[in-house]
């Protein structure tokens, strides 16, 4: 490579990152006025099947505005997944703190019993869930720590953009709720025959219970852990006062 080629990627460098920072920013700006076609997480699962070898599978998803998705779901998802979420700003630094505690005794009594390790607790807002959900993906090892990092950025992007009441709807749109059913109305047809406007609470609690595992627990005939964990976030529901918490975000 000449030296004046070598010069001209050296003056690029310092520009990446500014490349990056504007992307990213211009991606999240859209969004707040468009609804995505798909997600970064439902594109994976599609390669994901190719690669399988599984050519009659199909991702099941279909956007509807927060107005045309009962009530109850998006709550149902505060209630399982992030009940400071009108409060914070997409970092909930006491659940983090609560989850280390509860994951570090879990561990010890695993590691006492010698038995596999169960149910350890996340502390993920669902702004960072949106951000993940949208941009990134899962990973493992190092790819891992720099999608982490990449959604703590997403993370501050959205909560800056976007106002609340816009990540719930988008992320009740792009979560999956089962093996390649993203987003209420896909999975209200899916699981319960009906559509997303028409979900119960009991239904709603269903689906943001399988939400940690959405291939490993099914909502439309739940296991006892689902059972229970729906009933818990019944409780939860009423506990944080009902959709008319939903009255409260901005």
């Amino acid at each position: 490579m000449s030296g004046r080629w070598k010069r001209r990627l050296r003056g690029w460098w310092w520009k990446l990152p500014l490349l990056g920072i504007a992307l990213s920013t211009a991606q999240v700006v859209a969004l707040r006025f468009v609804d995505p076609p798909l997600s970064a997480f439902m594109l994976a699962r599609w390669v994901e099947a190719a690669l399988e070898g599984d050519p009659g599978f199909r991702v099941r998803y279909d956007f509807r505005p927060l107005a045309r998705i009962s009530p109850q779901l998006p709550l149902a998802v505060i209630a399982a997944e992030d009940q400071n979420f009108p409060r914070h700003h997409g970092f909930d630094f006491d659940a983090i703190e609560k989850a280390q505690a509860h994951n570090a005794r879990m561990l010890a009594r695993a590691e006492k019993r010698g038995t596999p390790v169960r149910h350890l607790r996340g502390a993920s807002t669902i702004s960072q869930q949106t951000a993940k959900n949208l941009f990134l993906w899962q990973g493992s090892g190092a790819t891992r720590w720099l999608r982490k990092g990449l959604e703590a950025w997403y993370t501050v992007l959205i909560e800056a953009l976007w106002p609340k009441r816009r990540i719930l709807e988008l992320y009740v749109n792009v979560a999956e709720f089962g093996d390649g059913v993203y987003g209420a109305q896909a999975a209200a047809r899916r699981f319960f025959g009906k559509d997303a406007q028409a979900l119960t609470a009991a239904e709603a609690a269903r689906l943001a219970a399988v939400l940690p595992s959405p291939r490993r627990y099914a909502a439309a005939h739940p296991g006892p852990y689902v059972q229970r964990r729906a009933q818990a976030i019944q409780r939860q529901m009423v506990a944080l006062g009902g959709v008319g918490l939903l009255h409260t975000l901005d």
